[in-house]
């Protein structure tokens, strides 16, 4: 059974404002460190909303039919005066077609291949959603809100010593998260898994998967980055890589995010 999480009286004295607990691999608190300045940024989720809507349009696919789909056919109006409804017919028959009520005909109002559906977006504001985003993941009140499950006790963001990106095994890693306090985030996302409803299942996008913790490392080369992804919507990334579709899935902010010292002090340095 994981270690459980010591509280903050038992661990540390009170924490300042723009500091955040360092935790070994045991759960223990090793001590404080000071949050970069970007933790210290306004919150803005109007411009969080933007950035992601503008991120999630960039990288939609063009899709729509053929140019001639539907119209491949030799076609003739028999007119009004015949009882039956005006519609195109196939020559010297008398089954229609290439209308967009007819079987095989074409669609009334198709997708557009041509249509782009890039939103632009000022680099400014795309810094400042990124930076608001970082900082949303030191409100435990907004973590909560997005659904995350978190102990009482555990400071945010949760920081961890830099030995943590040594461990190369996942049942070590969910052995830390489980004396960190964060174990039933992980769970919650596993468990939550479920199949899609609806024609979405054909198309490559089966399951829905609930966004667990995020973890954040110094390295693409660390052991940590391979071991923590193989939890069910658990993330890895570096520093170099947080956007605001990592740091607020759906536009929402307040991600639980998982800092090593390393990160944090990369973090600092932008």
């Amino acid at each position: 059974m994981p270690k459980e999480v010591q509280t903050v009286e038992e661990s540390a004295p009170a924490l300042k404002d723009g500091y955040a607990y360092v935790y070994s691999v045991s759960g223990e608190v090793k001590g404080e460190i000071e949050l970069p300045k970007v933790f210290s940024t306004e919150f803005r989720p109007d411009v969080i909303r933007k950035d992601f809507t503008a991120s999630h349009s960039n990288r939609r696919q063009s899709y729509g039919p053929m140019s001639r789909a539907g119209m491949r056919h030799s076609v003739e109006t028999w007119g009004k005066g015949r009882g039956v409804a005006r519609v195109q017919r196939v020559k010297g028959q008398s089954t229609g077609a290439q209308s967009p009520n007819n079987v095989g005909g074409r669609r009334a109002h198709p997708p557009r291949p041509e249509r782009d559906w890039a939103i632009k977006i000022n680099e400014k504001e795309r810094s400042m959603a990124r930076a608001s985003c970082i900082a949303s993941t030191a409100s435990m009140t907004l973590v909560r809100a997005r659904g995350h499950v978190v102990e009482e006790g555990v400071s945010l963001p949760v920081v961890l010593e830099d030995g943590a990106e040594s461990i190369s095994k996942s049942a070590e890693v969910e052995q830390m998260f489980g004396s960190i306090g964060i174990l039933d985030d992980v769970i919650r996302a596993r468990d939550g898994r479920t199949i899609r409803p609806g024609r979405g299942k054909m198309r490559n996008r089966r399951y829905r998967q609930p966004r667990g913790p995020l973890v954040v490392v110094s390295s693409r080369e660390t052991p940590l980055l391979k071991s923590a992804r193989n939890f069910p919507g658990v993330e890895v990334c570096t520093p170099s890589d947080l956007n605001t579709e990592r740091l607020a899935p759906g536009g929402s902010p307040g991600r639980l995010v998982v800092f090593s010292q390393k990160a944090i002090e990369m973090l600092r340095r932008d």
